[in-house]
């Protein structure tokens, strides 16, 4: 006689709901796709921030749009932390700049800092506090309440990506820092040690006069390749 053993059932399937999808024809595809490049290509970093306050409400819709982006088993993992208080933003700004230093003075490689020269970066970070607000993104990792994520820095990084495009086509200006190592983050926001930070996003209106370098972004030819 053979013998067989059942196996486990596997985890219930979600329950599906009817797709919602959007009627775009052919012409308008093409359309749309490019006036949003004629939008995003304006797109700058900004380092001089107008410390007028933003509209009501901008920051929670954008938000709210960043976390529709597509994330590994839907997890979801992140969390966007903002900071308006200025005290706050003066701790920020002192924890930073104090990594910065040793990033510029003893960390960066020689090649690094000579790509970086152009750009006119250094320690100094003012507009952590000139800018209203300060988004600080955080990857959400496994702890206590919450799950293992899957693709955690690349699902982290799509939704940065939704929420840069909704700030820019809402009018403002942003700036993505990254300083490094970010453990700082979790004091200074009040969280918890499964989250990590990744992403600080001044957000603001331009100063007036504010300039920026004069950049060149790579030829179609030369980022894509249709095979």
């Amino acid at each position: 006689m053979v013998h067989t053993t059942q196996s486990e059932p596997g985890p219930t399937p979600r329950p599906t709901v009817p797709l919602r999808p959007m009627r775009v024809t052919a012409r308008q595809a093409e359309e749309r796709a490019e006036t949003f490049h004629g939008l995003m290509e304006r797109r700058r970093t900004v380092r001089d921030f107008d410390p007028r306050p933003l509209p009501e409400g901008v920051l929670e819709w954008a938000v709210r749009t960043a976390a529709t982006a597509p994330s590994g088993a839907h997890v979801q993992p992140w969390r966007f932390v903002v900071l308006t208080d200025p005290e706050r933003k003066r701790r920020l700004r002192e924890a930073a700049e104090a990594e910065e230093r040793e990033f510029y003075g003893r960390r960066a490689s020689d090649e690094w800092l000579e790509a970086l020269a152009p750009l006119g970066t250094d320690a100094h970070k003012p507009f952590l506090e000139t800018a209203p607000a300060v988004i600080v993104v955080f990857e959400v990792h496994k702890g206590p309440h919450t799950p293992r994520p899957y693709y955690t820095k690349e699902s982290v990084g799509i939704a940065v990506g939704f929420l840069l495009a909704t700030l820019h086509q809402a009018g403002l200006a942003t700036l993505t820092h990254t300083p490094s190592p970010m453990r700082f983050l979790n004091e200074v926001c009040e969280r918890p040690a499964e989250e990590r930070g990744a992403y600080v996003i001044p957000v603001g209106y331009p100063a007036p006069g504010a300039r920026v370098p004069d950049l060149r972004r790579k030829p179609l030819e030369e980022v894509m390749i249709v095979l």
